[in-house]
């Protein structure tokens, strides 16, 4: 195995275990909710900071989502044309994985949302809500009403773009690291925004951030391992 391979495999797993470790001292010490009423809360007025503002709303939120969906769909509609167009057929294999990364991140935050069984923070007694604000480690009693707010689904979205710099990584990384910046500063204003709002938690768009990366990093490795086998 190379060693610029095997380098690039270690620094994989550094990022991956220290985030990791992170996410562990949020769930230890309610990180999420001394973050949440320290930047995001006020107490005073029993109100998330950007709750009704604009820019948390219809800006990051709704124009956000709209802008993902559009590159989501800009990138399935290059990667299908690449069969007609013989510009675009030498860029084919980079399209459909960007296509592939725009996809699968969304969807399968999406279906984890839907089984992880964890509340808003706007619906958390203290925050404005009614429901009981429960740490990590303990069960959300069963009659309660169903919850779907776990992971983050709207900053995975940016988060997605990972794999431009996955993509770029090898042969441009001038551009990679452009893109791991940009894709980091989209993704932190989308959590922001949501945290803002109280549609989230820290950790909720931490770990999309994570799940976003695996799941690029995986298709990027499954895909060279096919070029590698077909060569």
């Amino acid at each position: 195995m190379p060693l610029k391979l095997i380098g690039r495999i270690n620094l994989d797993l550094w990022i991956i275990g220290f985030v990791a470790l992170f996410l562990l001292l949020l769930a230890l010490f309610d990180g999420d909710l001394m973050t949440a009423r320290y930047f995001f809360f006020d107490v005073a007025t029993n109100e998330w900071i950007a709750r009704h503002d604009w820019w948390a709303n219809e800006l990051l939120h709704t124009g956000g989502r709209n802008l993902m969906r559009l590159v989501g769909v800009l990138a399935l509609v290059a990667w299908a044309a690449s069969y007609r167009s013989t510009r675009l057929a030498t860029h084919r294999a980079d399209l459909g994985y960007f296509a592939a990364c725009m996809v699968l991140v969304p969807v399968t935050i999406g279906i984890l949302k839907q089984i992880t069984n964890v509340d808003c923070p706007w619906d958390l007694q203290g925050f404005g809500g009614g429901m009981p604000a429960m740490s990590w480690f303990e069960s959300r009693p069963a009659e309660l009403p169903r919850a779907t707010c776990f992971p983050g689904a709207h900053s995975s979205s940016a988060f997605a773009l990972f794999g431009l710099f996955f993509m770029w990584r090898s042969a441009k990384p001038a551009w990679a690291t452009v893109a791991l910046l940009g894709t980091l500063a989209l993704g932190g204003a989308f959590s922001i925004a949501q945290q803002s709002r109280g549609a989230h938690f820290l950790s909720h768009d931490i770990v999309s951030a994570l799940l976003a990366w695996l799941i690029c990093l995986g298709l990027h490795r499954f895909r060279r391992r096919g070029v590698t086998t077909t060569s």
